[in-house]
């Protein structure tokens, strides 16, 4: 355990070693996750939880793109629209704005907020141009 410890602390402050965090980016990134654990446990008993016969069926199968597909699917993305709701509840946001907070590519964050303007979690204000919670 101390040899552990000892490693852990080798990276640093939490945010810190990554570089590029800011303490509030962090925050949001913390918060958004906390949010989402319910979700992934849900994700986890219904559709990541796979039966193996074998060790070798089982490192195939994670090390694979089917679970790199599904975890995209089921969590980074679902993730990422925690943070995008989190933001959108403070204020009104364009894409570019929502892009730069939290370094992510336009056309991803477009894609995610189209998506959940057709489940109706935010809405488009073409008088102010921007994405807000509804």
């Amino acid at each position: 355990m101390n040899e552990f410890s000892s490693e852990v602390k080798k990276f640093g402050p939490l945010g810190k070693g990554e570089g590029l965090l800011d303490e509030k980016e962090l925050e949001l990134k913390l918060e958004a996750a906390v949010r989402l654990v319910p979700y992934i446990r849900l994700v986890l008993t219904k559709r990541l939880r796979v039966r193996f016969s074998t060790m070798e069926e089982y490192a195939d199968f994670y090390a694979g793109d089917e679970a790199n597909r599904l975890f995209q699917e089921l969590i980074a993305d679902r993730l990422v629209m925690t943070e995008i709701l989190m933001l959108l509840r403070e204020n009104p946001r364009s894409v570019g704005e929502i892009a730069h907070i939290l370094s992510l590519a336009p056309s991803d964050v477009s894609r995610i907020l189209n998506s959940s303007v057709r489940q109706k979690f935010v809405g488009f204000s073409q008088t102010r141009n921007c994405f807000m919670c509804c």
